[in-house]
């Protein structure tokens, strides 16, 4: 059996949920990148990183991007979670940004995440509301997908983790 690792950085909770139910899973370790130390996680054979997005950034991707001389040879996956509806161009694109050069043949997933502006620092819920006001300008119809969910989600709360989607990063694993 594959000596394994989950990686994760969660800001409000839906990465970490994520991590702790592929650990269950796959039956591996799970730390949290702001206490992983290159020198730990060099001792696994698998590693997936899973992180929130903020800013189309991948939150955690700088421990891989930092540390990936190190870690090349192994076997590394990355999820990342969001509050958008899964959209093949957007992952394409949020891909393209995180993953470059050498970080580019790196198998990548999309969970969906959780939105709660209780939860949200001042800085964070301030940013959606500007955001929000911007896409608010737009005719509806030509809204992209996330500027949609974003739409819909602003006011309420809304948790759309689910195991199932985890299925992909399984599958994936298992056949690799």
């Amino acid at each position: 059996m594959n000596n394994i690792v989950v990686l994760y950085q969660s800001k409000y909770g839906a990465t970490k949920k994520y991590a702790k139910w592929l650990s269950k899973e796959l039956s591996c370790d799970v730390i949290e990148t702001k206490k992983a130390k290159v020198e730990d996680v060099e001792a696994y054979d698998t590693i997936i990183l899973g992180g929130g997005i903020y800013a189309s950034g991948i939150a955690g991707i700088s421990f891989l991007k930092k540390n990936f001389d190190r870690l090349k040879g192994k076997k590394v996956m990355v999820f990342a979670v969001g509050a958008s509806p899964y959209n093949e161009k957007a992952m394409h694109d949020l891909k393209e940004r995180n993953l470059k050069g050498e970080l580019s043949d790196i198998p990548f997933f999309y969970c969906r995440g959780a939105w709660n502006e209780e939860q949200m620092s001042w800085i964070d819920r301030t940013l959606c509301n500007m955001l929000k006001k911007a896409v608010a300008k737009k005719n509806p119809a030509e809204y992209e997908p996330w500027e949609s969910a974003l739409m819909e989600a602003i006011g309420t709360n809304c948790d759309w983790t689910d195991k199932k989607e985890l299925k992909p990063i399984i599958e994936y694993f298992q056949q690799s």
